[in-house]
């Protein structure tokens, strides 16, 4: 069994940045034909999700809809160190997810036709995320 792991660095902007091209470089990197590849985001206020890459509108949807289920500036929220959108990426992140896993099959990712890997970015203006990307198989 092979396994083989690389950081990658992403910039983003609120709302969904596709990454499937630099995680599939790192899954033809690995030589691995079968397997598993996970990704997994070292933050806390932004998170991943496979989605549709066809239609730019899902992702304006998406966003318009977690942002109108945990809006920015509630007043419940406490931890506003940051600013009015600190606690709400928390609740985001924790909603959605900090880690995916797709199949690797014939060395490639085993993604479907319509699907996306995206970081999504939950906090104002622009920041730089840390990924790192494990690929195990053989």
């Amino acid at each position: 069994m092979k396994q083989s792991q690389r950081v990658l660095r992403v910039s983003t902007k609120r709302g969904l940045t596709e990454i499937t091209e630099e995680v599939a470089a790192v899954v033809e990197e690995a030589g691995i034909g079968a397997g598993l590849c996970t990704v997994f985001i070292r933050h806390t206020s932004a998170s991943l999700v496979i989605q549709e890459n066809a239609d730019p509108d899902v992702r304006g949807d998406l966003e318009r809809f977690l942002g109108r289920l945990v809006p920015d500036g509630d007043p419940l929220y406490r931890h506003v160190a940051e600013g009015p959108d600190d606690m709400p990426s928390h609740v985001k992140a924790a909603l959605t997810r900090t880690s995916e896993t797709i199949p690797v099959h014939d060395g490639r990712l085993g993604l479907g036709t319509w699907q996306g890997i995206y970081v999504w970015e939950h906090r104002d203006g622009r920041h730089r995320r840390e990924l790192l990307v494990h690929v195990v198989g053989e």
